[in-house]
């Protein structure tokens, strides 16, 4: 029977993988506790029920340490507005004809535009004046 609650516990683990919450785990670990007993214990139903019951502790125990730690990390999330009005130097040529640019702010790169649509070359000054979607809009400065 032990060979059954591996094959769960693994199942669990890539189901897991597959999900964004942080919930099957538990049961994973639940099954890897249950199939500890079932070398000792033969009855299914016993084993079902420590598979269960452990489940349940170890979601119910964590469940506050878990959401603790994804709300930390979730305050550390940068809003890209917050990077308007800084300065930064071009990495890759901004060409709006090639449709090609990149930028460096701080220790971000982003993709990025000229506002007026004119060339800015590798290792010009910028200034970002905007966001738009997933680019930076820039303007050179001397």
């Amino acid at each position: 029977m032990w060979q059954i609650w591996l094959i769960i516990a693994g199942a669990c683990i890539i189901m897991e993988m597959l999900t964004v919450g942080f919930l099957i785990f538990w049961f994973a670990l639940g099954a890897l506790i249950a199939m500890i007993f079932s070398l000792f214990i033969k009855s299914f139903v016993i084993q079902f029920t420590i598979f269960i019951i452990s489940s349940t502790i170890l979601l119910f125990t964590t469940k506050p340490f878990v959401e603790k730690f994804q709300k930390s990390n979730s305050d550390q999330k940068i809003s890209s507005s917050s990077i308007e009005g800084d300065q930064g130097i071009v990495t890759k040529e901004i060409n709006p004809i090639k449709g090609t640019g990149q930028i460096k702010i701080n220790t971000e790169i982003w993709s990025a535009k000229s506002i007026d649509n004119n060339v800015i070359p590798e290792g010009a000054n910028i200034i970002v004046e905007k966001i738009e979607g997933v680019k930076a809009i820039v303007k050179q400065i001397n």
